[in-house]
Order: structure tokens, then C-alpha cells, then sequence
């Protein structure tokens, strides 16, 4: 793996690059594969091939943010919306308010109980997991 903000060789493991300080697919400067150098908003490498993985590019999402909407507003799917997963928002959102009354609250309880486990999936995820995941190949359930 290569450091896309200076270019150089770096273990697949490393949290850090030893050449520069940053975490290696901080940048955007050169291919993660093969150490190309990349134009800033470039998606795919021009010499490889390869999809260009960012950490916390332009429009990312907080898995802070999102991890505590999961906990504390889960039964209402707004962390699906904060992601940008209408349909399994309005899923849960339809499944707290139509269920809840003839349940007297079990599904919202249901609902509350999958958000909390889905924001503290989210929180207990490296910046780069979750990035990739949830926000880069929308990972719409756990």
C-alpha cells in the first residue's frame, strides 16, 4: 500500500506513514495501489485502475454524529436520513409510528434497540471503516 498524501510505501496495517505523519489514506495525492500520482477529485487511478480510497473526503459523514442519532433518535431512523438512506429511514420511521400504537410501544422499543446497536456499531468503527462502509459503499443494515 502506498501513502496517498506522499506517495511512499507503506505496511497495510500502518496507522500512521512513518515519511510524512499522516494516516495514510488521509491524502489525495497519489494511488493507495500503486503510488501514481492523482489529481485531487480523481475516483479511479489513470495508471492502475483502482477505486481511490479517501478518509473523510468532501461531504463525509460524522460517526460521531451518526452513532448518536443511532442511540438516541435510532427509533426514528434519523441516522439512516443523516447517511442518506431515505428508504430504510422511512422503514423505520413507518414501523415506530404505525406499530407503536397497536403494540403499545414494542415496536418502538424494537426500533430504539436496532438504533442503539447500530450507533454503537458505528461509533466503536475506525474514521476509515466507517467511511467505507457506511458512507463510500453504503452499508444501509448493521
Amino acid at each position: 500500500m502506498f501513502c496517498r498524501n506522499c506517495g511512499k510505501d507503506v505496511p497495510e496495517n500502518a496507522e500512521v506513514c512513518v515519511n510524512c505523519g499522516m494516516k495514510p489514506l488521509m491524502g489525495k495525492k497519489f494511488c493507495q495501489n500503486c503510488g501514481a500520482e492523482t489529481k485531487e477529485n480523481q475516483e479511479v487511478c489513470t495508471k492502475c485502475g483502482v477505486k481511490l480510497k479517501s478518509s473523510m473526503g468532501k461531504g463525509a459523514k460524522s460517526k460521531l454524529v451518526a452513532g448518536l442519532l443511532g442511540i438516541f433518535l435510532g427509533w426514528l431512523g434519523i441516522h439512516k436520513f443523516y447517511l442518506g438512506y431515505t428508504v430504510p429511514g422511512i422503514i423505520v420511521l413507518l414501523i415506530s409510528i404505525i406499530g407503536g400504537l397497536p403494540t403499545i410501544g414494542g415496536s418502538i422499543l424494537v426500533m430504539w434497540i436496532f438504533g442503539l446497536i447500530e450507533g454503537i456499531i458505528y461509533l466503536t468503527k475506525s474514521d476509515e471503516d466507517f467511511d467505507e462502509l457506511y458512507v463510500q459503499n453504503k452499508k444501509q443494515w448493521f
